[in-house]
């Protein structure tokens, strides 16, 4: 047996009593915990929850320090990406559509038209009835940017109001025309009772 203990084929002290509570008591694993290779003897007499306690605060039991995994040369790498490095043609794995799908662009530029339209409606830059017109407009794809969405309100908003400025013009003339129609009726017919009748003298 002890030409066994000589060739380290068994550990003198099994300890795996004392491992199990530490672990429960320093809240970890019982990998992370560390034991005092010099107090093998003590540790292997402590075989309660209080004993371990006594040792954890001697440090002759510790837990082991959490192992950092680096992101250092990750950040550094993702910095370079933003910058356009490691993009070429030979680090691309997937096609154009599926390391940026057509979909997600067409669902960002949407949103970003259908605030806009909100944004307008909210602040009484365009009805209800231009807002849903615009929003038809918008989802058949009419509008390619936010930019060319903003020049049609404009231009929209332009055409209605040259369009009602037109259409008081002409209610303005024909209010005139209908005013001077009646007083020259009312000329006409002052004339006419304001004459006197020819008397024939024989």
């Amino acid at each position: 047996l002890n030409q066994t203990l000589l060739k380290g084929r068994m550990p003198v002290n099994n300890l795996r009593l004392q491992k199990r509570l530490a672990a429960s008591i320093l809240g970890c694993g019982k990998h992370k915990v560390w034991l005092e290779p010099y107090a093998q003897d003590a540790i292997a007499q402590a075989n309660s929850r209080k004993g371990i306690k006594k040792l954890v605060k001697k440090d002759n039991i510790r837990k082991k320090p959490d192992v950092v995994h680096s992101r250092y040369r990750v950040l550094l790498r993702n910095e370079a990406k933003a910058k356009g490095r490691h993009t070429g043609t030979g680090k691309r794995r997937g096609t154009r559509n599926a390391r940026m799908p057509m979909k997600v662009l067409w669902m960002r530029r949407l949103r970003v038209l259908r605030r806009l339209l909100k944004k307008y409606r909210a602040k009484k830059k365009i009805d209800k009835h231009d807002y849903q017109k615009l929003y038809l407009q918008a989802k058949g794809n009419r509008f390619k940017t936010k930019r060319v969405l903003i020049e049609v309100i404009h231009k929209m908003k332009a055409d209605k109001a040259r369009a009602q400025e037109e259409k008081d013009r002409i209610d303005s003339r024909k209010a005139r025309a209908k005013a001077l129609k009646e007083r020259k009726a009312a000329a006409a017919l002052a004339k006419e009772s304001g004459a006197k009748p020819v008397s024939s003298s024989s």
